[in-house]
Order: C-alpha cells, then sequence, then structure tokens
C-alpha cells in the first residue's frame, strides 16, 4: 500500500498505485462531448493524482483525463504556470 505521507522512491513507479490500475483506459479517453464524470470520479481519492498530473502537464499530454483533469483543464494550468514564469522573469 502507497503512504502518501512519504515521498517515492527513486525507482517506486506511481502508476503501481493509481486508483485507474486495471481500469479500462477507454474510460479515461472518452469521444469529444462524452461526460469525463466516471473518469474523475476514479481519479477522486488517488494517492497519487498530483504525481499523475504533472506528468501529464511535463509531458504534454493533450487528450484524456490525467490526475482528475480534463485538456482544457489542464491547458488552464499550464496557462496560468507560463504567465507566472514570465512575470518571474520580467520582474
Amino acid at each position: 500500500m502507497y503512504d502518501e505521507s512519504k515521498p517515492l522512491a527513486p525507482d517506486d513507479n506511481w502508476q503501481d498505485h493509481a486508483n485507474c490500475l486495471g481500469v479500462d483506459p477507454d474510460l479515461f479517453f472518452p469521444e469529444r462531448g462524452a461526460s469525463t464524470r466516471e473518469a474523475k470520479e476514479v481519479c477522486r481519492g488517488c494517492v497519487v493524482r498530483e504525481e499523475c498530473l504533472e506528468f501529464a502537464l511535463r509531458n504534454g499530454e493533450k487528450f484524456g483525463i490525467w490526475g482528475g483533469l480534463s485538456e482544457r483543464e489542464r491547458r488552464r494550468i499550464r496557462r496560468q504556470r507560463a504567465q507566472v514564469a514570465r512575470s518571474i522573469i520580467g520582474a
């Protein structure tokens, strides 16, 4: 069992602790306009949700539900982070 109070060891794979392990991947890649509710429900309470989201953000995942967020929601985070980075560089 994953203990979220301890950081993952370098050789530990966060995916091994994900709620979605063994769930049909199609659930996380719904057709355009289809509900994302079920996929997000799987993510809710997942102990590695943050790691999953950061993986998707770092790797530019443009499709699917990652870390409980849709493509649009992740795009918003990337824009916000870029804006913060620009303001720091320009300061």
